[in-house]
């Protein structure tokens, strides 16, 4: 048995070479999330952030850290309802059951009241495509409950280990743009800012961080996840974390390095406007939601 480093309590958790019990643990992750917010400024007093809150363990561990820190701003959760059989209703029935034990208000928007369709009914065809068609939506639908929300800013869940997999993502794709964030864009003006309060906290220590906290039960897992390319890529990634430890930090601290050092250029300005069907941002005719139904309906 292991004894907490801080106080000779039983451990729960192993950090940095150190053992640490529930108490000391969870005070560590919460002042952790709290200087990341801080150095990254992304809450102030008064804001008001929908956080998109599928249900899941990150963003139930990312709404109740959030409660619990002092921040003097207010907190919408939304969830969105994308129609999968057999596994979305068991995570909204935890969200419901989450926001309700917290006192934080809770919104559902599906894709059926976005596009006439659930995710099954639009992916029969072609599954294959299942994360893209997702995201673009799921995106779409946390925007608009955003602004029907008036909120200032919008929070995900993303921890280290999806910052450091979309970086890798991004070389595999060939995606000069993203990588180097070259583009420079009016798109802060017309998108409401979004945030990533556990960006460097790992998903080891967010899944234990709610375990520890009884913040989690079994829930089922999207039956799209097979088809993404982020599987691959997570499974790599931990594999090489697990053999050489500080693997995802050194990726995601890297990609901060470098795009310090790349202004956006001047010359790649793009002056972005509204989809001339739904009125959502984008710098073509149609912005990618209403272009990819296009094709799909």
């Amino acid at each position: 048995m292991a004894f907490c480093a801080v106080c000779g309590k039983k451990a729960v958790f192993k950090d940095c070479g150190f053992y640490l019990c529930k108490e000391h643990f969870s005070e560590k992750y919460e002042r952790e999330v709290l200087a990341s917010i801080k150095k990254y400024g992304m809450i102030s007093e008064g804001d008001r952030i929908c956080v998109g809150f599928s249900g899941g363990k990150d963003s139930t561990v990312l709404l109740s850290v959030l409660s619990k820190l002092d921040l003097g701003a207010e907190l919408i959760a939304v969830t969105v309802d994308e129609g999968i059989a057999g596994y979305r209703n068991d995570t909204i029935a935890a969200a419901e059951k989450t926001a309700a034990s917290l006192g934080v208000e809770h919104r559902i928007v599906s894709f059926t009241d976005l596009c006439g369709n659930t995710l099954d009914e639009l992916l029969s065809k072609n599954p294959n495509q299942a994360c893209s068609v997702c995201g673009t939506l799921r995106r779409r639908a946390l925007n608009s409950a955003a602004r029907d929300c008036c909120a200032d800013k919008i929070a995900t869940g993303h921890c280290m280990d999806d910052e450091a997999q979309s970086v890798l993502m991004n070389y595999l794709r060939g995606d000069i743009t993203r990588i180097t964030a070259s583009q420079n864009t009016n798109s802060s003006e017309l998108f409401i800012q979004r945030i990533k309060p556990l960006c460097r906290q790992t998903e080891r220590s967010t899944v234990a961080y709610g375990i520890v906290n009884n913040l989690l039960e079994p829930l089922p897992e999207c039956p799209y996840t097979k088809y993404a390319l982020r599987a691959d890529v997570r499974s790599w990634l931990g594999r090489m974390e697990n053999e050489k430890p500080k693997t995802m930090r050194n990726i995601v601290d890297g990609q901060e390095r470098l795009l310090k050092k790349i202004a956006p250029s001047k010359d790649a300005a793009v002056k972005m406007g509204v989809c001339k069907k739904c009125g959502e941002p984008t710098q073509n005719k149609l912005c990618a939601a209403c272009t990819l139904l296009e094709k799909i309906l």
